[in-house]
């Protein structure tokens, strides 16, 4: 099947920072911001004073009181170059944290996005709807990304597309260097976040490891920084993957071992290796999983998209660093080929693995992933997976699970999270878990029961990561929504991007 889904490299919506005075603006709509109390803003002062006094009377008269999160949309304001003003409520500035800011941010793009408003000058990131402007910025960009974003390109009438095309972040004062450099960055990451929900969302008749490499080669044509290799199978097989090559067997669709290599500053600089687990449809093999819920198993590939979707981003911001994606990538099917519960295969690093539950398969194509990621010296490796669904009952849909050989590199992903609003939450790795893989009959077995699972799963992966500093981000409750919002989240590009745009700058 061809998809319709196809994405594009012409960004959904476009970003520009600018200074001026708000009733000079011709545009479709200026927002500005009211304070809870109905105290008017800088840029919403110059409005009311320009339009003699329309803003003030309409607070005096209740129709708008600042409320977090509120709005009012006027029209044909006297004395103003725009066709429109909404009026946005900040609330108490003594409650204005990171989620209030959200708030105000999703209700500013969902008031835009319900007019035919093309355009739209924001006034909100001058410490009025968060404290810091650049986070704001980065905040209001993937806010306004993410409205705009739609999912149903295999319908046979795909909804419209979004209206508003044009955001400018206006300020009163001169915008610094810096904030043009966040908000350029953050319009690379909302680009790269579209493309791992693209990706994610599209079924597995349509996104199968040959897609994705596909995906991979089209990133490299766009970008001279960034060189892709795709391993067929019969070259794992030489470099002794059968641990990889066990989860593919009952398969139809060949697997692929993706690699992305971008070069962003002197080669001889160590890479960092992002690893995503792309398992494009994952049955559970001959542990078959329940039926109920089986088809956003198609999801089971949001590790790979997440790398993708970063090696995007940050080859679009064309970012002073070198990092290298590697990208595992199969189906697991049950069929008269496939493999066994009990059978034991040999992974490329020599170790021998007994497997007890063939639903236990990101990890074994992650094993050999990992051994292979040996080859380009890195300094850092982290690997990405929708690994347990024991992470979900652990930490919900909200933080992703961290692991790490390093308590620093731990430190600085949990802060990268922070400052991304991508937030994820370190758990054990200690040695005590680590019996409770023994096998009998090889040097580990794949699951090591219910009790500590995503524990026992990061464990799992650790005895093949002892060469290199490594991280383990389990983002099996974040990469995707159920219910009536289904739909990948682009998660962790967010958290991915902000540690690798901390490491670039460390190295300068």
């Amino acid at each position: 099947m061809e998809s319709k889904m196809e994405f594009s490299t012409k960004p959904i919506v476009e970003f520009s920072i600018k200074q001026g005075a708000p009733d000079k603006q011709r545009c479709a709509c200026v927002v500005v911001g009211v304070l809870e109390g109905g105290k008017l803003s800088g840029a919403a002062k110059i409005l009311d004073t320009a339009s003699k006094h329309i803003l003030s009377d309409l607070i005096a008269r209740g129709d708008m009181s600042g409320k977090l999160a509120s709005t009012l949309m006027l029209h044909n304001v006297p004395n103003t170059a725009c066709e429109r003003v909404l009026l946005v409520g900040l609330g108490k500035p003594s409650e204005l944290d990171n989620k209030a800011s959200l708030k105000i941010l999703r209700a500013t793009f969902a008031a835009l996005n319900a007019t035919p408003a093309k355009d739209a000058l924001v006034y909100l990131i001058e410490g009025e709807a968060g404290k810091d402007a650049a986070w704001v910025i980065k905040q209001a960009v993937l806010t306004a990304a993410e409205m705009a974003f739609r999912a149903d390109g295999l319908k046979s009438k795909p909804s419209k597309a979004a209206t508003l095309k044009r955001v400018t972040f206006a300020t009163l004062d001169k915008p610094t260097a810096a904030l043009q450099v966040t908000l350029d960055q953050s319009s690379a990451i909302a680009h790269g976040m579209a493309l791992t929900k693209t990706l994610g969302n599209l079924p597995g008749n349509v996104c199968t490891p040959t897609y994705l490499a596909k995906q991979a080669h089209a990133i490299a044509k766009a970008h001279k920084a960034v060189k892709t290799t795709v391993l067929e199978e019969k070259d794992m097989q030489k470099l002794g993957m059968g641990s990889l090559l066990s989860v593919t067997r009952g398969s139809e669709e060949p697997a692929k071992l993706i690699t992305l290599e971008y070069h962003g500053t002197d080669k001889k600089q160590k890479p960092i290796v992002l690893v995503g687990k792309g398992i494009t449809f994952d049955t559970g093999g001959i542990s078959l999983k329940p039926g109920a819920d089986m088809d956003e198993m198609k999801y089971d590939m949001c590790g790979a998209a997440s790398v993708l979707g970063t090696i995007k981003a940050i080859a679009e911001m064309g970012l002073k660093i070198n990092v290298v994606g590697v990208i595992p990538s199969c189906d697991n099917m049950p069929s008269g080929t496939a493999t066994k519960p009990g059978d034991i295969v040999t992974s490329m690093a020599g170790l021998t693995i007994e497997i007890l539950n063939t639903d236990a398969e990101g990890r074994l194509i992650l094993c050999d992933a990992l051994t292979y990621s040996k080859k380009f010296n890195p300094d850092t490796v982290i690997d990405i997976a929708t690994l347990t669904g024991a992470c979900v009952i652990a930490l919900g849909h909200v933080a992703s699970g961290l692991f790490s050989n390093e308590d620093k590199l731990a430190k600085e992903l949990l802060q990268a999270g922070e400052q991304a609003h991508d937030r994820a939450w370190q758990l054990p790795l200690w040695d005590d878990y680590q019996p409770l893989l023994d096998s009998n009959f090889a040097d580990m077995q794949n699951i090591g029961g219910r009790a500590g699972g995503t524990i026992t799963a990061a464990c799992f992966l650790s005895r093949f990561t002892k060469d290199y500093r490594w991280a383990h981000l389990d983002i099996a409750g974040t990469a995707w929504k159920s219910g009536k919002e289904k739909g990948a989240t682009g998660r962790p590009v967010p958290l991915l991007t902000q540690y690798l745009i901390n490491r670039a700058a460390a190295n300068k």
